[in-house]
Formats: structure tokens, sequence, C-alpha cells
């Protein structure tokens, strides 16, 4: 099968939540400059009118966090686009510094009796629950036309544990890990494909942005063994991998793409 077949991913009608920013964009602009149907779930007006008119895609400003309105999002793209071929569950949020600080001091705040309840509320809302309500809007389109592809945003995170990285995200991640395997599982019957796409640090506005600091930058590349964080660019072959023909065979399955930080350090 010649390549250009093989990535096609022309004319699929896909979502991409999260997506007027950072991984999600990424995501969404190796879609639609590849020829698909793009939707943008954001929250952001500014940032979704400015990409979605750049992309030439659509836009909605949805809170994933409300079930509602995320259904209802849903079946309006459906509705507009006649089906739905792919997803990126990719909204998220940071979990904000671990404890540890960069230069190795214990970091006081951040200690595993001092965390807030409401930030472990917040991130598990958006990062497991949502994600939940995302699949399952997904996969009730997705069964009426008999398929189609999940791609969710997890992180090395899911299966590491973390000294520079809150313990609420660690352990959001695992559970958005193990969710997409469960969803796999059942889904496979109506040919719906569900796999993760596992980042490790990439330059976004996570956390509010800190890995945007080119000193938290120059400390996280240290442990990196290829020197550096990722960017955008360097995610967006895994998704149109992930989405297109060459992944048919493909469900249940995480995906690393983290510059061989989980291989350790490297000197």
């Amino acid at each position: 099968m010649k390549a250009s077949a093989l990535f096609d991913v022309a004319d699929l009608v896909t979502v991409v939540t999260g997506g007027a920013s950072g991984i999600g964009l990424a995501y969404a602009e190796a879609m639609a400059d590849n020829g698909a149907k793009v939707t943008i779930f954001d929250l952001d007006p500014e940032s979704l009118d400015r990409e979605t008119k750049r992309l030439g895609a659509r836009g909605k400003r949805v809170d994933v966090t409300n079930k509602d309105a995320l259904d209802r999002a849903f079946d309006e793209t459906v509705a507009e686009a006649g089906r739905l071929d792919v997803v990126f569950a990719n909204a998220g949020i940071g979990g904000g510094p671990g404890f540890l600080t960069l230069d190795g001091k214990r970091n006081a705040p951040r200690a595993f009796e001092q965390l807030d309840t409401e930030q472990w509320e917040r991130i598990f809302k958006l990062d497991v629950t949502a994600l939940f309500w995302t699949i399952q809007a997904a996969a009730r389109h997705m069964k009426t036309s008999k398929g189609g592809r999940i791609i969710v945003t997890t992180s090395i995170s899911a299966a590491k544990t973390e000294s520079f990285v809150g313990t609420p995200y660690v352990a959001a991640k695992a559970g958005a890990a193990q969710l997409v395997r469960q969803a796999a599982l059942e889904l496979a019957e109506y040919n719906i494909l569900v796999n993760a796409i596992a980042p490790g640090p990439f330059v976004t506005n996570i956390s509010g942005g800190r890995l945007r600091d080119d000193a938290v930058q120059a400390a996280l590349a240290k442990y990196c063994p290829l020197k550096r964080l990722g960017f955008a660019d360097d995610i967006q072959g895994l998704a149109l991998f992930l989405a297109s023909p060459a992944a048919k065979y493909m469900t249940g399955a995480s995906l690393t793409v983290d510059g061989g930080v989980t291989l350790g350090v490297a000197g």
C-alpha cells in the first residue's frame, strides 16, 4: 500500500477536545492539513475563533465538565456532518509542581499531606470524569456509523511515579489510561478503536504555561535523553497514524512520545 493511502485521513469527521491550543491544536492541525473535517471543542473563545479560522475548521465553545453541554456539542457536530469518525479526547488540566522543586529540594506546600482536596477534585473532574463522558458520547455516535477512532491524551505519568509533577495528576492519568483499555475492550465489537497517546514533558499552556519558561525547560531537559522538551510538531505524526488506516488493527494501546524520558537519565 502506498503511504498516501496508508495515512489518508481526508474527509474524516474529527472532533478535538481542548483543541484550540497546545497538544490538542497540534492534533487539529495535523488532521485539518491533511483534509479531515475538523471541529474543535474549547473554552477559550479567542483562541477558538483564531485557530478555527486559520485551519478552516469548525469551532464550538464547550465546557467538557458539563455533561449536557458536551453531549449537545457532539449531537450538533454529527447533525452538521452526518457522522463521527475520529475523536481526540484531549482536554485536560495539569497537576502543577510536585513534592520536589526543580533543583531537587523538598517543596513543602506540595507535600502529600498538604495537597488541596479542591484541586484533587478539579483534576479528576476534567482528566477522568470528563474523559469518561467524552468516550460515552463518541461511542454512542460511532456505534451508529459502524466504527470509529477514539484517541485519548494520557501521559507518561500514568505509568510511573513523579517527583516534579503533582500527585493528583499522576493518579488521574493512571485512571485515564485504564479507562482507555476498558473502553477498547468493550467497544472492539463495534469496530471502535480506542488508543492513548502518552506524552512526556511538552511545552504547552498546561499548568499555567510553566513549561514555556526557559529555566524550567532547561531544568527538565536534563532528565531527557534527547536533551529537550517536546513541541507540537513532535506529536503530529503519531496523531495521524492512530487516526489513519495504518492503525486499523490497533486498540487498547498506549504509545509513548517523550524523548526517552521513561528510559531514565542518560547523563
